[in-house]
């Protein structure tokens, strides 16, 4: 038996719970994982609350990312023996594995041995953060040292990776946060440049940083009003990744801006990447590479134990983190 956390009803953080369950053993094509560390997303908590892009099937488990041990192997998995420290990347479905719990199955396609310089928590929190910013900005934008890139939630875990990144192909992260309060921060994490939204005229402050250019790339969790900015403050020919929608506001098509800058508007999720195994060995390649080099390098906000799992997502919801929540197993 171990102990795994489940939800019997769609809600607030209140409605998780922990539960003694038997794993059985892997099937062909699965490792079982004695776990140490997991990553907490805000797509566990959208799935949880019944706002994710699939709705879980009751009662359900919760968890993308979790580091830890094998403990067995099933038929037909190579690469992997019984001991091996080990990550799991989000290539899969919440209704089909949930990583939140002591002992768990896991698809080995989706498991990757990680740098020996990460501990497990840092191993737990870098995979959904990493491929979900390459993909959109390396895989997709092929984003260069002549860019400038913005990152609305720049404070959030797959924020900082996207400053990592841009930093490491010699790009320009400009951050945008809300207020000014995590700007000193934002700058000590690589940020070249940070925009209080709230506080500063964004377009005219991405102008002035430009030259009047505007930003080839932006890389936006959150939608709403704040998109129409986002496309007046982007160069000519510029992309703008949506990739969540963290704004309870409509998010309307800012149609003449997307007219004069002649932009494409386009929807990303992680699974573009995870689900094609030629992009995700790349992204695999180009992520370990970064972290072997140290130019990547997960940032964590705060850990919880296992068994104060309503406290994390809490304190996920709460917007006050900078960096990755991980649990502790």
């Amino acid at each position: 038996m171990s102990r795994h956390v489940r939800f019997d009803k769609i809600g607030p953080p209140d409605v998780l719970h922990l539960v003694d369950l038997d794993v059985p053993a892997p099937a062909a094509g699965e490792v079982r994982i004695r776990v140490k560390a997991i990553g907490v997303n805000r797509a566990e908590a959208m799935f949880r609350s019944g706002q994710y892009l699939e709705e879980p099937k009751l009662p359900a488990g919760l968890g993308y990312e979790a580091a830890g041990e094998i403990e067995s192997i099933g038929e037909g998995v190579t690469g992997f023996a019984i001991g091996d420290a080990v990550s799991v990347i989000p290539a899969f479905s919440l209704n089909q594995y949930g990583l939140y719990g002591e002992l768990v199955l896991a698809p080995a396609f989706a498991v990757i041995k990680h740098p020996p310089n990460l501990s497990f928590a840092e191993a737990a929190a870098a995979w959904m953060m990493y491929v979900t910013a390459y993909g959109a900005l390396i895989d997709i934008a092929r984003l260069s040292a002549a860019d400038a890139v913005l990152i609305p939630a720049a404070s959030s875990s797959v924020g900082i990776a996207a400053i990592q990144i841009a930093n490491m192909v010699g790009a320009t992260p400009i951050a945008l946060s809300r207020t000014s309060a995590k700007r000193a921060r934002l700058q000590e994490l690589g940020a070249a440049h940070v925009i209080a939204t709230e506080e500063q005229d964004l377009v005219a402050e991405v102008g002035r940083i430009t030259n009047g250019q505007g930003a080839r790339v932006t890389f936006d969790p959150v939608g709403g009003p704040t998109l129409a900015k986002l496309a007046e403050a982007s160069a000519r020919h510029g992309i703008i990744f949506q990739y969540g929608a963290l704004s309870p506001e409509p998010t309307l098509l800012p149609l003449f801006d997307l007219l004069r800058n002649l932009l494409t508007i386009r929807g990303y999720v992680l699974m573009e990447i995870t689900g094609d195994p030629a992009r995700l060995q790349r992204a695999k390649s180009f992520v370990v590479d970064g972290l072997a080099k140290g130019a990547l390098r997960p940032v964590i906000a705060k850990t919880f134990p296992l068994d104060q799992i309503v406290e994390a997502h809490r304190f996920l919801e709460s917007n006050q983190q900078i960096g990755k929540i991980v649990v502790t197993v």
